[in-house]
């Protein structure tokens, strides 16, 4: 007789084992399915992050922005040929006041304790000591200009005469440029006078092939409006040292009525601009940019800043009586003149207006360098100098040295 089959029971080992696995694959699926949305939110909020980190930080006017990670495509590499930030040629200088183009991809910058360094970015350099310079206040050796021609080097300087060379003066020496480096040619114009304080110094060729001196009024405001003086002016000789027949007062005179000139400069339309010094000591301010003219009297020391007096010219623009620039050298590149600011640490621009009255006036690298000096158009470069180590500044690491800047590096700031 056949045994009817029945459904085994599980014994109760079994059951609980049944049971147990069916919950832990219900909390194993359940985490599954948790995590799965936990990797999705956080794949979104990485995406955000991303995207919020490779955005290109705003440029600010007059400012180095540093540069923002960006991310590994090449789409965001930057473009071959795009401005770059300002970048140092050469440093260890010693109070570099002026610099030039030597040709050849060489450049030759004055040091005004007394030598003329010949260098060339990231290879040789050589330094030829100059004799006689007397390095004393603002003196020493200071402004540079190559001959239209370059076959002479023009050097204005300090120096000492006399009986035991007690008597301290400016002078400017032409200089045959050899292999060997400067060699004495002529003095070309003695007996500026000089003093610790507002010596001038600056020396350029103009569009008219003569020799432009700019002179301080060496601490005797009053030569400043004496015509017969050499201080307090800007001077117009050949470039023998010989006063053109077209002069206006009949000797070296071009100008008057100037503080202490640092910068010369011709813009597009051959006119030619100066920066200048205003007063000093505690009162500062009324540093000058003025637009300059045969004969003309730029009134120091009987007007300053916006005042005005009759057969006196006022500046085109002044820092005013609470600003101070102590601007120093002075260029035209790209449709605007630039120059450099000691006191002011700063690389200011100015763009005239088409008759000249008027700037629109800008900031750049403001407190970044210190205290600048020279500015020189070289290859549509701005070379600029510091002046940390004259005493009024404070040294940095590789101080003092020469930048080089591209000006559209503050066009893509707009």
């Amino acid at each position: 007789m056949r045994r009817a089959r029945v459904n085994a029971v599980p014994k109760p080992e079994e059951k609980w084992y049944n049971d147990r696995m069916s919950e832990q694959n219900r909390k194993l699926l359940s985490t599954l399915v948790l995590s799965a949305a936990a990797i999705a939110i956080a794949l979104f909020a990485a995406q955000n992050i991303v995207l919020q980190t490779v955005k290109t930080a705003p440029f600010v006017p007059g400012k180095l922005v540093p540069p923002t990670p960006a991310p590994a495509t090449p789409s965001a590499a930057v473009p071959p040929g795009a401005p770059k930030e300002p970048v140092t040629v050469l440093e260890d200088l010693r109070v570099p006041w002026e610099v030039v183009d030597a040709g050849g991809g060489a450049f030759l910058v004055t040091e005004r304790p007394g030598s003329v360094r010949r260098f060339v970015p990231g290879g040789e350099q050589r330094t030829y000591a100059i004799p006689n310079v007397a390095d004393t206040g603002e003196g020493g050796l200071m402004g540079m200009t190559f001959s239209p021609d370059r076959k002479y080097l023009y050097l204005y300087m300090t120096g000492r005469k006399g009986i035991a060379g007690l008597t301290v003066v400016n002078r400017v020496i032409r200089y045959a440029w050899t292999d060997a480096g400067p060699k004495e040619d002529k003095v070309i114009l003695d007996d500026i006078p000089s003093q610790i304080y507002h010596d001038g110094g600056r020396i350029a060729f103009g569009p008219d092939g003569m020799l432009y001196v700019a002179t301080g009024d060496a601490g005797n405001s009053r030569n400043a409006q004496n015509t017969s003086s050499l201080s307090g002016k800007i001077l117009r000789i050949t470039a023998d040292g010989g006063i053109p027949a077209d002069n206006p007062f009949g000797n070296a005179v071009w100008s008057y009525g100037h503080r202490n000139v640092q910068g010369l400069a011709w813009d597009d339309k051959g006119r030619l601009w100066a920066t200048e010094h205003g007063r000093s000591g505690a009162q500062s301010g009324f540093d000058e940019l003025n637009l300059v003219v045969k004969g003309g009297n730029y009134g120091w020391p009987d007007i300053q800043g916006d005042q005005k007096k009759a057969g006196m010219i006022t500046p085109v623009i002044n820092s005013g009586p609470d600003v101070t620039w102590a601007p120093s050298g002075l260029a035209w590149l790209d449709g605007s003149l630039w120059f450099a600011g000691l006191r002011g640490e700063t690389l200011y621009e100015a763009v005239p207006s088409a008759d000249g009255k008027s700037v629109d006036f800008r900031e750049h690298l403001k407190g970044q360098y210190g205290r600048l000096r020279a500015v020189q158009p070289i290859g549509g470069r701005l070379y600029v100098t510091t002046s940390n180590t004259d005493g009024r500044g404070k040294p940095r690491p590789g101080d003092d040295r020469i930048l080089e800047i591209d000006p559209a590096f503050f066009r893509q700031a707009r």
